[in-house]
């Protein structure tokens, strides 16, 4: 059977902290994460190869982090039919508000599921979400999360409503 891949493309290697938390969960579901640096203005050729030829290379799902103008999503999405989830990255620049921009407003027929600035968590969740459709055993490792999830807000909401009681 195979594993689910995705490829983790960022822009520039000053976004790797951001991205740290997608890569941790993507692994941690036991999906197969490569990452890459490339740039859509430095690197174009090597993006478009990379799009081009990522479902060829066994990927299934394209997350791509970029700042600034933050062209890397469309571009990887123009030369690809799998899907890509874009992360804003904040930066220097508007506090990442010119990224959200750059890669939510795409051109028709060129979509990219947009995460919010640094949200790199939810691309990979979102990315187990898609995936899961294909590897249902990311369904139900998805499950479990939501079950973690609710129990973590239930406990805080006992304490809260004890902490209430005290005054």
């Amino acid at each position: 059977m195979k594993t689910p891949k995705v490829a983790l493309i960022m822009g520039s290697d000053s976004d790797f902290e951001a991205v740290k938390p997608c890569i941790k969960r993507l692994k941690s579901f036991g999906i197969e994460t490569v990452v890459r640096v490339l740039s859509a203005h430095r690197t174009p050729d090597e993006s478009k190869d990379f799009a081009t030829n990522a479902e060829a290379n066994g990927f299934d799902c394209i997350i791509a982090a970029a700042g600034k103008a933050a062209h890397l999503p469309g571009v990887l999405a123009a030369f690809t039919t799998l899907p890509v989830i874009g992360i804003p990255i904040k930066s220097s620049t508007m506090d990442g508000m010119d990224s959200l921009f750059s890669i939510v407003q795409m051109p028709p027929g060129i979509p990219v599921a947009t995460v919010a600035i640094n949200g790199s968590d939810n691309a990979a969740i979102l990315a187990c979400q898609i995936l899961s459709l294909r590897y249902p055993e990311l369904g139900d490792k998805m499950k479990q999360l939501k079950c973690e999830m609710r129990e973590k807000v239930l406990e805080k909401d006992a304490k809260i409503q004890a902490l209430a009681d005290e005054i």
